[in-house]
């Protein structure tokens, strides 16, 4: 690695609205710690609608101070850094002590919504935490963050968001050789399973229901806990129902994370992490995109699974807290997460049944979604491109599903029986198609032009990611412009496509 300077960041006096309610009120789940700073940092990317979204008027600052402020080298007056800390199960097993590693959380910002949300820094230099890393981030991994994070905001999936990615001018060694980079990120907040596992294992009970305590306050204000129901319990349920909510939504626009550690299920209910993440191009359940997942633990078809693993972690990190007996914290822990299979099966089935133009799908309507997703899966039809035609069939152009399907024979046998289905809905066939372009998005990031875009600019030609990136934020309206972003892959690309940590 090449690195133009490690010293420490320096203080400005822009204050940008910064509070600090984590570090105030969860002394024990992180340390103080301070970015580093780059000689010369670029500003390579800024969100300025999500600027705007967040209640920051940076409109007057120079390029040069506003990055050194989203790099870590200019700290606001305001800004408090300090990392993390949290546990996890990583692919199953049990890391006591992970924490950021190569994170800054700088404070929380007020939105003009009322909405408190973290400003962190990833990528910004070494932590208490970074065990043998080097505290830093590449730039594809962190623009891959950028186009992902976003394209999952314009489908309507809660998400951390991307506010900027700097580069350093450093030259770093990945699975590649790539410039060196820092991305600011927005997010509901940083609190995960993990982080409650922290605590539960250091048998720190009273900062456990602070912690408990502050995520209802923060992330479920709305959401009062009934009487004679523990807050841990609580927290329990209500994080359940977002992630189910969540998972159910990665189902629909066939996303896979591709290492859903506990580490990195928020309890906020946001996706987080861009790391080793993909698409499904051809329908197949097992699909697995990354790496260092061997054995598919985490497939595009397991997520739902791994979403209860997850939460079944959580609980017994609660259970002192759930009950004052284990064996009643046991009990109550596992009848609320039984529910866990009933409630995800109606949230993927609406999930699914909305891709289909159904307002309500009902219990009967599964063997016709299932019968769908095994056409497609049998044929190796791609997942968007045959749930998108659908609503061209609807028009009265046949052709571009027809186009799709080797044994056409097979699909007719399924449109009649989803034709009839419809009928249910009493609506023309041009609302309905609309409906289905609701739900059914004519673009989204295609892992080929996701690598293409970062090949590019890791060659410092950014003008392929920034096309990508405009083309992502309609995924719904028809875009005959960007039609070459909307083809897959030829399969033998697919078949041998694999995605990285970047760390």
């Amino acid at each position: 690695m090449t690195s133009p300077t490690s010293t420490q960041a320096q203080t400005c006096a822009i204050r940008l609205g910064l509070s600090h309610s984590f570090a105030e009120q969860l002394p024990n789940s992180y340390q103080t710690c301070q970015p580093r700073s780059i000689a010369q940092p670029e500003l390579l990317y800024f969100n300025h609608a999500l600027a705007q979204q967040l209640g920051m008027d940076l409109s007057d600052l120079d390029q040069a101070l506003l990055a050194g402020l989203m790099s870590g080298s200019v700290l606001s007056a305001d800004a408090r850094p300090l990392a993390q800390a949290y546990s996890g199960h990583q692919f199953g097993h049990l890391s006591p002590q992970l924490g950021d590693g190569r994170a800054h959380l700088l404070g929380e910002l007020q939105t003009p919504t009322g909405e408190r949300v973290d400003l962190a820094l990833k990528g910004s230099g070494r932590t208490p935490y970074s065990r043998n890393g080097d505290g830093l981030a590449a730039l594809g991994p962190m623009l891959r963050e950028v186009i992902i994070s976003e394209a999952m905001a314009a489908l309507g999936v809660p998400s951390t968001r991307s506010l900027a990615v700097v580069g350093t001018g450093e030259t770093l060694y990945r699975q590649q050789v790539e410039p060196g980079a820092v991305l600011a990120r927005a997010a509901a907040s940083h609190l995960r399973v993990g982080s409650l596992q922290f605590l539960a294992l250091r048998q720190q009970s009273q900062e456990l229901s602070k912690m408990v305590d502050y995520c209802l306050a923060r992330h479920y204000p709305d959401q009062p806990c009934p009487q004679g129901t523990s807050p841990a319990l609580h927290l329990l349920k209500l994080v359940m129902h977002r992630q189910i909510a969540l998972i159910a939504q990665w189902y629909k626009y066939g996303f896979i994370h591709g290492v859903m550690n506990t580490d990195n299920m928020t309890l906020s209910g946001e996706t987080i992490d861009y790391g080793p993440c993909a698409f499904l191009e051809a329908y197949n359940p097992e699909q697995v995109f990354s790496s260092i997942d061997q054995d598919g633990r985490y497939a595009y078809g397991n997520q739902a699974a791994i979403g209860q693993w997850n939460l079944a972690r959580m609980a017994e990190a609660l259970l002192a807290l759930i009950a004052p007996e284990q064996d009643q914290a046991i009990a109550l822990a596992t009848e609320l997460l039984q529910q866990y299979w009933p409630q995800w099966q109606q949230a993927w089935r609406q999930a699914m049944g909305d891709k289909l133009g159904l307002s309500q799908a009902l219990p009967e309507d599964e063997q016709l979604i299932q019968d769908w997703l095994t056409l497609l899966e049998q044929q190796q039809i791609d997942f968007h491109l045959a749930f998108r035609a659908l609503s061209s069939h609807l028009r009265g152009q046949e052709q571009e599903l027809n186009k799709l399907f080797r044994q056409p024979e097979h699909l007719n046998a399924w449109l009649a029986r989803w034709h009839e289905r419809l009928q249910a809905e009493q609506l023309p066939d041009a609302q309905l198609a609309a409906r289905l372009d609701q739900h059914n998005p004519y673009l989204i990031a295609r892992n080929h032009q996701v690598e293409r875009a970062l090949s590019a600019a890791r060659q410092g030609d950014l003008s392929p990611f920034e096309r990508l990136l405009q083309a992502l934020q309609l995924p719904f309206a028809d875009q005959p412009e960007y039609e070459d972003l909307r083809q897959p892959a030829d399969p033998r690309v697919t078949r041998q496509y694999q995605t990285f940590c970047g760390t």
